[in-house]
């Protein structure tokens, strides 16, 4: 099985780059966090350690840690990890959650001996990262890590947007987005990109080894396009100009332009044996 290709774009973050990138990335619904907390708990799983992997600046594990007496957030960015610490956060035992450089592969075998202990991890955490994963290298180290019992939750978007039935021009801003998508981010998706668009329909599971996001499209282009980047053919404000346009059209005032969208989602869940 092939590795999938890494995800370089926020590996060159600073810790600048996290925490601005924080200030806009939302937080995932609390009725997802319950549903993997509920599913975990209901299947013997415990509450010691949680790990989140591809952290970014904190958001799932901030969330989570509370519900665990250890959590720790790894991703392989020092941009993004530096900007996850500055932003702190806390176990139930109130001990910071630890942040540090590591990749999915690794979960932490390069931290001191004794930092993540072969069966000491309850809960493995990825949201919206493990479409980056060379999953061949990093489900055998999980099942290293993983108490019995334990268990891994993954989950992601398909990048495609479209516009809640709600807005005024519904259909015709998300022919606006779905025009950008193909013509504007799919020329600049890497295989990881395509394989959280395709709701990790083909994502590699334990039983398939061998023995053997939005977000980088967009900063792709600018990568290939330096002279339009930031400026009025920069391809996100043209594609915001053009749903103002249609807002305009149905009747929205100027300076109260708001975009209520949605996204397809998938929830991946796997277990060890007790």
């Amino acid at each position: 099985m092939a590795a999938e290709p890494r995800e370089v774009i926020f590996r060159k973050y600073s810790t600048e780059d996290g925490k601005n990138y924080a200030s806009f990335r939302p937080t995932y619904h609390e009725n997802l966090y319950k549903l993997v907390l509920d599913h975990h708990a209901s299947t013997g799983g415990q509450f010691d350690t949680i790990v989140d992997l591809g952290c970014g600046p904190g958001t799932t594990v901030r969330e989570l840690a509370p519900k665990f007496q250890h959590a720790f957030g790894f991703d392989p960015s020092e941009g993004m990890t530096s900007a996850a610490r500055s932003l702190g956060g806390a176990s139930s035992t109130g001990e910071p959650i630890r942040f540090e450089v590591s990749s999915a592969e690794e979960i932490g075998s390069e931290l001191a001996p004794g930092d993540i202990p072969n069966g000491s991890v309850d809960l493995i955490v990825a949201s919206t990262a493990a479409h980056w994963f060379d999953l061949a290298r990093f489900w055998p180290r999980a099942a290293e890590v993983l108490k019995p019992g334990g268990t891994v939750a993954f989950w992601g978007s398909s990048g495609s947007t479209y516009a809640h039935p709600s807005m005024p021009n519904h259909e015709a801003i998300t022919a606006v987005l779905q025009h950008y998508e193909e013509h504007y981010f799919k020329p600049y998706y890497q295989p990881g990109n395509f394989t959280s668009s395709d709701l990790y329909k083909n994502l590699a599971y334990p039983w398939d080894l061998d023995p053997l996001s939005l977000i980088s499209p967009v900063q792709r282009w600018r990568e290939a396009h330096p002279d339009l980047a930031g400026t009025e053919k920069d391809m996100i404000r043209m594609m915001r100009r053009d749903i103002e346009k249609i807002l305009h059209q149905a009747g929205v005032e100027k300076g109260k332009e708001q975009l209520k969208a949605g996204i397809a989602a998938v929830l991946v869940i796997v277990k060890k044996k007790l």
